[in-house]
């Protein structure tokens, strides 16, 4: 590798971590700041930012990266990690740092009143901000969509051939089977496992985009993603091309439904753990949830998004599973994964 490869590589590398935002606030109240180590990658989060900051005078340092990345920067940082908040996507993700022992556990009625019973851990070290409903999306010209009514019709022998589906990596996908372990239990989630799979004849995706591209284009007629992927599609976040790509395909949601959430918590270490409680119940309050969500085609946690392209694709019933129960089973769901062939 030669050294202009290195540079741009260690360029790469910091760039990913040090996206720092600074609104103008009051000079007197400079020295009060919230770090936030987020796996959200939205640039219309730093409004919601920006209006905490001119409310309270906290400033916000906004540092990015995939929640992976993050989850293991917090390990390696230990009690030298700078950050105070910690968002992230996903209930796996969330409900594994908090067993990792990198959230601390706080004491807040307001986030216990405004966040949603099933949506916040017991322990009090996690609280959701938005919902995310995992849908199927379909060609009506090559499937059938009135056969298609929950998850479990994948496994239909009638669409062999005709499935697509993200890595079995895809933290989405991983919850989904956890969703359906507590629903249904092992046996029948396996049984559902090895029919979808032995449906699938596409290399596995590696987003949740890329499949909807591929159902529009006949190349599948049926996949599982989450439902803002599509919504960006059709309001021409990607471009017209994909709009017209999504405009081929169907939502279908399962009632009920699979909600999967992004969440926050404050840092096992942080060093304003205050302000940093005070950011995660501006990002949880009906104003914070909705100013995270309407812009993203994600749901409030209590309202459903507002947005005509999301109104379109109907309401939604969550069952009964919690974010909760969702980490506990995620282990074994990736165990059934792999032995169904879920590459």
């Amino acid at each position: 590798m030669t050294k202009v490869q290195n540079l741009k590589k260690w360029l790469f590398s910091a760039l990913t971590f040090t996206f720092i935002i600074n609104f103008n606030i009051p000079a007197k109240t400079t020295e009060r700041e919230v770090k936030v180590y987020s796996g959200r990658h939205y640039n219309t989060d730093r409004g919601v930012y920006k209006k905490f900051a001119e409310e309270t005078g906290i400033k916000v340092r906004l540092i990015e990266a995939a929640g992976i990345s993050l989850i293991e920067r917090l390990k390696r940082e230990g009690k030298n990690s700078q950050a105070d908040l910690i968002l992230l996507v996903d209930a796996a993700r969330i409900t594994n740092a908090a067993k990792a022992g990198l959230l601390q556990s706080i004491d807040s009625a307001t986030l216990e009143n405004d966040v949603p019973d099933g949506l916040k851990d017991p322990g009090k070290e996690w609280y959701a901000l938005t919902r995310r409903v995992r849908v199927m999306v379909a060609n009506p010209k090559v499937v059938d969509i009135s056969k298609i009514k929950d998850y479990t019709d994948l496994s239909d022998p009638s669409l062999k051939g005709k499935v697509c589906l993200r890595n079995r990596k895809s933290p989405y996908n991983q919850s989904l089977v956890a969703n359906q372990i507590v629903n249904k239990g092992e046996l029948e989630t396996q049984t559902w496992l090895n029919g979808m799979i032995s449906n699938v004849s596409q290399p596995f995706f590696p987003g949740d985009i890329s499949i909807i591209r591929a159902v529009s284009k006949k190349k599948c007629g049926v996949g599982i993603v989450n439902h803002y992927y599509v919504a960006r599609m059709l309001a021409r976040v990607n471009g017209r091309r994909d709009a017209l790509y999504a405009k081929k395909t169907t939502v279908i949601t399962p009632n009920p439904a699979h909600i999967n959430i992004s969440a926050g918590g404050v840092a096992k270490y942080a060093t304003n753990k205050s302000d940093a409680v005070k950011l995660l119940e501006f990002l949880a309050s009906a104003e914070g949830s909705k100013g995270l969500a309407a812009p993203t085609f994600e749901h409030p946690l209590k309202e459903l998004n507002e947005n005509e392209i999301v109104k379109n694709f109907g309401g939604f019933v969550p069952d009964d599973v919690s974010v909760e129960d969702l980490g506990d089973k995620n282990s074994l769901a990736i165990k059934m994964m792999k032995n169904a062939g879920w590459d």
